[in-house]
């Protein structure tokens, strides 16, 4: 009966399992707390650039967001100091109301040719920021409301937001 394990005795790793286990605790709840730690208000280049914008937007006046999607992805090639990176942004704009949706979509290569040239002339290291993927989205909305204007009399996009963002 020497064979039969003493049944007394507690199995091995159990103590390296709740060690994990806390852990594992302590990771998720410090991850957490440094998540709702940093979402305070926006940085002040941002307060800023949206400050820029030449018409002040009343929220009682606002008619409906409506968004309207750009049927392909811009890819685009930019050079950088080592090697050429291959870009592609999905794009949606932000527009108010059903009519300003038709005018929009009425005028997509148009907008696609203002946003193309915005996005050809971008820095590549500036894109490896969030900083500069920001600038390059201001960029394309000054871009596409002037192009806009001269065509329209009206801006008519309100933002442009990027869904998609890949750089290889």
């Amino acid at each position: 009966m020497a064979d039969e394990p003493d049944s007394g005795e507690k199995p091995k790793g159990k103590g390296k399992l709740i060690i994990i286990i806390a852990a594992v605790v302590v990771l998720v709840l410090g991850g957490a707390g440094a998540f709702l730690m940093m979402g305070g208000d926006p940085p002040p280049e941002a307060e800023m650039a949206e400050g820029e914008m030449e018409e002040a937007i009343n929220p009682d006046e606002l008619e409906e967001a409506v968004y309207v999607a750009l049927p392909r992805p811009f890819l685009f090639n930019l050079t950088g100091p080592q090697r050429t990176r291959l870009v592609e942004i999905k794009v949606q704009l932000l527009v108010r109301g059903s009519d300003a949706q038709v005018m929009t979509q009425k005028h997509i290569p148009l907008i696609e040719d203002a946003l193309l040239t915005t996005f050809s002339g971008a820095d590549v290291n500036k894109l490896k920021t969030q900083e500069g993927k920001d600038d390059l989205r201001l960029k394309a909305l000054a871009n596409v409301q002037s192009t806009l204007k001269q065509v329209l009399g009206q801006k008519t996009v309100e933002k442009v937001l990027f869904t998609g963002f890949v750089m290889q």
